[in-house]
């Protein structure tokens, strides 16, 4: 088995309480976090605390790929209008950050999404839930290609707040 990337510590927080703290910062509470198993709410649980407002959602299929995980938040009749993705692989983002995605979408665009000067960011787009819904729904292209292809903004972003996380490694 791997190793839980919301686990990874960096500067002494776990990524998904790093994570957590920047969209309760923002604003953008309740904050829903999917799960594969029942045990990782405990175990999560107790690592983002108790003063943010989370909501656990058990997937429906384990270990599905981001989209599919998209597709049945957008399909969840507590999904709202908007929805702000958000994976813990991205430990510096800030709740700064994601006030500036929801000050960027234009009512006419489906998402704003980040970039970093040298590739774009889909896992951390702010995107109006209709219209990605339609997307994606029978389209497994990448996100990024995919999300390129409609009308949408995007939000220019340091490289370091934009870094990618998947292994310890990565922090070296």
């Amino acid at each position: 088995m791997g190793i839980d990337k919301a686990m990874i510590e960096v500067d002494g927080c776990s990524m998904i309480s790093r994570v957590v703290k920047a969209l309760s910062l923002a604003g953008l509470e309740p904050i829903r976090i999917a799960v594969a198993n029942p045990e990782d709410i405990e175990k999560y649980g107790s690592e983002v605390g108790s003063e943010a407002d989370i909501e656990w959602v058990l997937d429906a299929r384990t270990h599905a790929g981001p989209i599919d995980a998209i597709e049945e938040a957008l399909l969840d009749s507590g999904c709202g209008e908007i929805l702000q993705l958000a994976a813990v692989d991205y430990p510096w983002v800030t709740g700064e950050f994601f006030v500036s995605l929801q000050k960027g979408l234009d009512d006419g665009n489906a998402l704003i999404m980040p970039h970093d000067g040298e590739r774009s960011h889909p896992l951390l787009a702010l995107i109006r839930s209709e219209e990605v819904l339609g997307m994606i729904h029978s389209d497994r292209r990448p996100l990024r290609t995919q999300f390129a292809d409609v009308k949408h903004s995007i939000l220019i972003e340091e490289p370091q707040i934009l870094r990618n996380v998947n292994s310890p490694r990565d922090l070296e």
